[in-house]
């Protein structure tokens, strides 16, 4: 990956962004979006826009989830312990025993997620995940008084773990899902910048989708685009444990893959995979009878329809703290949106 490129990834990972707190990601996005774009703009929700050829025909937007799971600070005792909410959808057995990050107004505090040691416990606790109720942070202070001069209820948590590549081509770090998408749709019009366009291209880096798929529906709204590609990451079904059969067969380092379904637009599919062919873009098939739980499926029913498409990542343990993704795959997510970008006519017809 081009080594400008590959910093931006790693400062966007960096960021905390959990689902409504997404302002310091949206600010490294904006930063780098407006060398590479003609417009930028943002919304009271928090989604920013980056256009490329705004008065160009149709409109095609590109959108990218900035926001991660994360917590929130929900209660503080008396001794000093954070009680916390989840923001997304956790996995209740890896929450405990993790190093954490407090984004306060009043700067960072680092904690740890804390529960009663297993010799502490009863063989029947030994069997069960915890409640959230159950688990606390602790920061290394022993009254509710000291806590309050660091932490306010309500302040964002995540997980103190970041960027680091595991060799040359495969990286891990916590948020990938889906800061790698918001990174793609934001390369492409690098990718694109200086080209002969007939469309606009609309590059969205959505909030809260980890929460309902809510910046996708009022930027799609907002953008109101005739054409529209989501950018999310999907499960790679190549480790351990995984049923192909039935999840279907995702390689890591395969290539971007397209979904084939009702929440893509025909056309669309179609026009990707010319585009992936003609540019000699890897790429893999992904089939899913219904709705997805992505951006594609909010941007596909804004208003009166739109022609979607869905673009995937490979990812290796979704919701964790050490997501692992190929650089390749990344860079030819963005490789690939351009390719297709620069075939969005008016002269294709996306209706089925």
């Amino acid at each position: 990956m081009r080594k400008a490129s590959l910093e931006f990834l790693k400062e966007l990972i960096a960021a905390p962004s959990p689902s409504g707190y997404e302002q310091p990601a949206q600010r490294v996005w904006r930063t780098y979006a407006e060398k590479h774009s003609d417009q930028l703009e943002s919304d009271f929700h928090g989604n920013s826009f980056a256009v490329l050829n705004p008065k160009g025909t149709p409109r095609l937007m590109f959108a990218g989830h900035c926001d991660e799971l994360g917590f929130i600070v929900k209660y503080i005792d008396e001794k000093g312990f954070l009680y916390f909410d989840t923001v997304g959808g956790h996995d209740k057995g890896i929450i405990p025993g993790r190093r954490v990050i407090i984004h306060s107004a009043k700067g960072t505090v680092t904690g740890v997620t804390g529960k009663k040691a297993i010799h502490l416990m009863t063989p029947e606790d030994r069997k069960k995940v915890p409640e959230i109720e159950n688990l606390w942070i602790d920061i290394g202070v022993s009254s509710k008084e000291q806590v309050e001069k660091l932490v306010t209820i309500g302040d964002p948590i995540v997980y103190d773990t970041g960027f680091q590549e595991i060799n040359e081509s495969i990286a891990t770090s916590r948020g990938f899902d889906d800061k790698v998408g918001a990174f793609a749709v934001i390369e492409a019009l690098r990718l694109l910048k200086g080209k002969k366009l007939a469309c606009a291209v609309h590059s969205v880096a959505t909030v809260q989708e980890e929460v309902g798929l809510r910046g996708a529906r009022t930027s799609g709204y907002a953008v109101d685009p005739q054409v529209g590609v989501a950018v999310d990451v999907t499960h790679a079904t190549d480790s351990p444990e995984i049923n192909v059969r039935r999840d279907g067969e995702i390689k890591l380092g395969g290539g971007p893959v397209i979904l084939r379904g009702a929440n893509a637009n025909p056309k669309v599919v179609e026009l990707l995979m010319d585009a992936a062919n003609a540019e000699k873009i890897p790429f893999q098939i992904e089939a899913i009878a219904g709705g997805t739980g992505t951006d594609a499926n909010a941007i596909q029913l804004s208003r009166g329809g739109v022609a979607t498409g869905l673009v995937s990542i490979p990812l290796r343990y979704m919701h964790t703290p050490s997501e692992v993704v190929s650089l390749e795959d990344v860079k030819n997510t963005a490789k690939l949106l351009a390719a297709f970008a620069q075939r969005v006519t008016p002269e294709v017809d996306f209706k089925p």
